[in-house]
């Protein structure tokens, strides 16, 4: 049968970017211990929060695990679902880096370390709560937690597909929660559903 001009046999099926798409399996270097070292070390060295942009930082900046759409898409889900955003957030990376076990060291690394050092530290500036410099302190990683969350907030909207609908549900996502104090259940439902709905009416209508 003959060759196309880049090696294909003339009637054989044009393989599409979709049909290329890496499906990758996990890097060499990741391992159950691994992850489980990583997400402690985050969560012991992230005093103040703003945990997913360290998150951010670690496997899509400097190790390129993933994607940095794969991560956002994540964080969306995390943030979506109930319970807390990082635990669900360092459970996603695990399991999509290295399944179930993946979770399993996600879970545990960012929960149980962390906890025991919060114990201890709420203990010693319980008994140093008199002292103006402790206030201080704890104002300062505050403000750095505010950024790290807006640097993140920032990234993710400019992710947003160029549309009008998708800016529309930003809007008003933060209008319900900040200005009118809606709940935050009936917020992420509507909003979410409404999401979906658009997008598969929008990709019904596509040829």
């Amino acid at each position: 049968m003959a060759k196309g001009i880049h090696g294909h046999h003339v009637g054989d099926p044009v393989s599409t970017p979709e049909d290329d798409a890496p499906h990758h399996p996990p890097p060499r270097e990741v391992t159950s211990l691994g992850l489980f070292l990583i997400f402690a070390r985050i969560g012991l060295t992230s005093f103040g929060g703003g945990l997913s942009g360290w998150f951010m930082r670690e496997f899509v900046h400097d190790r390129h695990w993933m994607s940095e759409d794969e991560f956002l898409n994540g964080l969306a889900l995390s943030q979506a679902l109930p319970g807390v955003n990082v635990k669900n957030l360092a459970i996603w990376i695990g399991y999509r880096l290295l399944g179930w076990r993946g979770a399993v060291a996600g879970f545990c690394g960012i929960i149980f370390p962390a906890a025991v050092v919060i114990i201890l530290l709420g203990a010693f500036f319980s008994a140093i709560a008199s002292f103006p410099l402790t206030h201080i302190a704890l104002a300062g990683a505050a403000a750095g937690a505010i950024g790290l969350s807006l640097s993140m907030a920032i990234t993710a909207a400019r992710r947003l597909p160029r549309r009008v609908f998708p800016y529309l549900v930003l809007l008003a996502t933060f209008a319900a929660a900040a200005v009118f104090r809606v709940s935050l259940v009936w917020t992420v439902l509507i909003a979410g559903a409404l999401s979906v709905g658009y997008e598969y009416v929008r990709e019904a209508r596509q040829p």
